[in-house]
């Protein structure tokens, strides 16, 4: 069986947090097509079966997974979230 290629370091790493449907977004490269693999508990994995890669990740009900593991008791707590994409911090040269 062919090895699957998880988390290889990629180029960019974007992200998106829809605060309306609670959902957070992470693409992990260049944003392509790829198939949904729930892997419980409100996570779905992208996949790209050709490349046999992990293209990114897709977490439901992002905030309240993040109130419950901060232990807060209230889920209408203000959290801070920034609705557009980030790319990581690299080190400079």
């Amino acid at each position: 069986m062919e090895a699957v290629k998880i988390l290889e370091k990629p180029g960019t790493l974007e992200w998106n947090y829809d605060a309306e449907a609670d959902v957070l977004y992470l693409s992990l490269g260049s944003r392509r097509a790829a198939e949904g693999v729930d892997v419980g508990e409100g996570v779905v994995v992208r996949y790209d079966p050709e490349q046999r890669e992990v293209v990114g990740l897709t977490v439901i009900g992002m905030r309240a997974k993040l109130l419950r593991g901060l232990g807060s008791a209230s889920e209408s707590e203000p959290v801070a979230v920034h609705d557009r994409p980030r790319k990581p911090k690299g080190r400079k040269p």
